[in-house]
């Protein structure tokens, strides 16, 4: 049963205030992205509450254990989550409660203080977050179907995405030049003690502030409209089983769109991995400091997304998977050098070119699903696309944490992640991939 139309795109100021309340979200979404998970909290945790944390394993891989397991419970719930929203009047209310979920474990790190004995708490709540942000995504993205048709969808997505991007970059600054800028007892324009980690705490609160600030306007504007019962099942069980028959049905259509799907949620998984523990390994290995880290992590926004312009114009001359298979090769090839490197210059030029070739590879990932979709089942692929990438999302983390232990090293967890791009890019190779959209 096709779902109806639940809101027409010519309803004119309405619409337009829907869809920019459904992008301010993303625009809230990605500050806990950067601020918690990638470059201040999860820092925090690891240079300075587990500093002087007793026994053989490093903070680092603690941490890695800590995103793994979210990421486990991610790929576990995201296909009952999937069917779950399938009936439209349930979106705003899974958005909801994952979204205030998100914003009560964000606040909560405000407790979180200088301490080795506040590492586990810390861990746990950055686990939940990361999880109920990603399983967040699943309701949001949905509700794109609710706000636009064939003829726009793209151009709404592309605004949002861009929306989330300069949010990210806002919020970086704002926490960079209020609570972390400077040295000595006091850090940032508001002259916070940096004792005990109370600026970095007192960031916290401020980030869950402005999810919360953002995500209100798409939870009470955009209707959550009643529809017809839907076909899609409900259950635990038949989620699973759902699933499996998607998968199924595309095996028997063209077998080399589920390697694509096994492919790309590998490496999909390692640019997030780069991305994740990118900060924390600049911070531990390369010599950044807390505060300059968060300039990178500005930088690299905007690096990342002039990669992806560039790479869309040359995905549409040579094709998606070549520009796929080109960065992939081109990251892992930084990503060694890197390794053998030291200092903050190393880890900035190196750091940023390994940004600049994200972009690309996120972009040119998702044409490639378009082109490999049958006509009409575009909302089936993207489905599996989505899930199948949530599926590994504890394998980089995984990787991450079982490289620092082997080696003794926080520098060797850079391999595990180049690991993760290495095998996704050979499982990449033996996929038949169209250079147009197929007929």
């Amino acid at each position: 049963m096709s779902e109806p139309r639940l809101v027409q795109p010519s309803a004119g100021g309405a619409m337009r205030s829907r869809i920019l309340a459904w992008a301010l979200w993303d625009f809230g979404a990605t500050a806990i992205n950067a601020i918690v998970v990638t470059f201040v909290f999860s820092v925090y945790l690891t240079q300075a509450v587990g500093d002087d944390l007793p026994g053989d394993t490093s903070p680092a891989s603690w941490l890695g254990r800590a995103l793994a397991m979210a990421g486990l419970v991610v790929a576990l719930l995201a296909p009952v989550t999937g069917v779950w929203v399938d009936v439209p009047e349930r979106r705003r209310r899974a958005l909801a409660v994952l979204t205030g979920l998100v914003v009560v474990f964000t606040a909560s790190m405000s407790l979180i203080r200088d301490d080795h004995r506040y590492l586990w708490p810390g861990l746990v709540l950055l686990a939940c977050t990361a999880a109920c942000s990603e399983l967040a995504t699943v309701p949001y993205n949905a509700m794109l179907r609710q706000l636009s048709d064939p003829q726009n969808s793209g151009r709404i997505s592309g605004f949002g995405l861009g929306l989330g991007y300069f949010g990210s970059v806002l919020a970086l600054l704002v926490v960079y030049l209020g609570f972390v800028s400077g040295e000595g007892e006091t850090r940032g324009l508001l002259q916070l003690p940096a004792a005990d980690g109370q600026n970095i705490r007192a960031a916290m609160l401020l980030v869950a502030a402005w999810f919360a600030l953002f995500a209100l306007p798409l939870l009470l504007t955009v209707p959550a409209a009643a529809t017809a019962e839907s076909d899609r099942p409900r259950g635990v069980l038949n989620a699973y089983r759902r699933l499996g028959a998607d998968v199924r049905t595309e095996w028997r259509r063209d077998r080399h769109i589920v390697y694509y799907l096994g492919a790309s949620a590998i490496f999909r998984d390692g640019l997030a991995g780069i991305f994740t523990f990118g900060a924390v390994l600049g911070v531990t290995v390369y010599g950044v400091s807390q505060a300059d880290v968060l300039l990178f992590g500005v930088a690299a926004s905007v690096v990342a997304a002039l990669g992806a312009v560039v790479g869309g114009q040359a995905d549409d001359r040579v094709g998606s998977k070549r520009v796929i298979v080109a960065s992939l090769t081109s990251m892992i090839v930084i990503g060694l050098v890197l390794w053998t490197l030291s200092g903050t210059l190393a880890f900035w030029v190196c750091g940023l070119l390994l940004c600049l070739f994200i972009g690309p590879t996120l972009s040119s990932a998702r044409t490639l699903m378009l082109r490999m979709a049958a006509h009409g089942k575009e909302g089936m692929a993207f489905g599996l696309y989505t899930t199948a990438g949530r599926a590994a999302t504890f394998l980089a983390p995984w990787l991450f944490s079982l490289f620092i232990d082997i080696f003794d090293s926080e520098r060797a967890g850079l391999g595990g992640l180049v690991l993760v791009l290495v095998l996704g890019l050979v499982a990449l190779l033996g996929v038949r991939a169209p250079h147009t959209r197929r007929s």
